[in-house]
């Protein structure tokens, strides 16, 4: 079996984003902009107005590895792909990450946990053996 930490890391940003979709966005007079569409007009360019940097900011899923910067920005930060950057963030992690531990009657419970299941395939393995 193999495993991946930057995939994992991968599959954590992806599983934000599904998060963050299944949220849902609130349907209102202020979110549909209905007073900015009257003002500035259908068709017309909204991207410089205040209203869409404030929603945009709050509704689309914030990401660690996607880099959603033009793409000669994105090339003189060092063009990592989402790949790379899952890579450099798997790696700060182990080696800065320091969890809280468990506390013992959860270590305790968990234990048992193993040694039941431990002694069950101990318990098979000797049925099997005399069968």
């Amino acid at each position: 079996m193999t495993f991946s930490f930057a995939q994992l890391v991968i599959d954590n940003e992806i599983a934000r984003m599904c998060k963050r979709v299944a949220m849902g966005v609130p349907i209102n007079d202020e979110t549909l902009a209905v007073e900015l569409i009257k003002e500035v007009g259908a068709g017309k360019d909204f991207l410089a107005k205040k209203h869409t940097r404030q929603f945009m900011g709050s509704e689309q899923s914030k990401v660690k590895l996607i880099d959603r910067r033009m793409r000669g920005t994105w090339q003189k930060r060092g063009g990592k792909d989402m790949a790379e950057a899952a890579v450099d963030e798997a790696r700060h992690i182990l080696e800065t990450h320091k969890p809280e531990p468990l506390p013992k009657e959860v270590l305790s419970k968990l234990r048992s946990i193993v040694e039941d299941q431990e002694a069950l395939e101990a318990e098979e393995a000797a049925k099997a053996e005399k069968e």
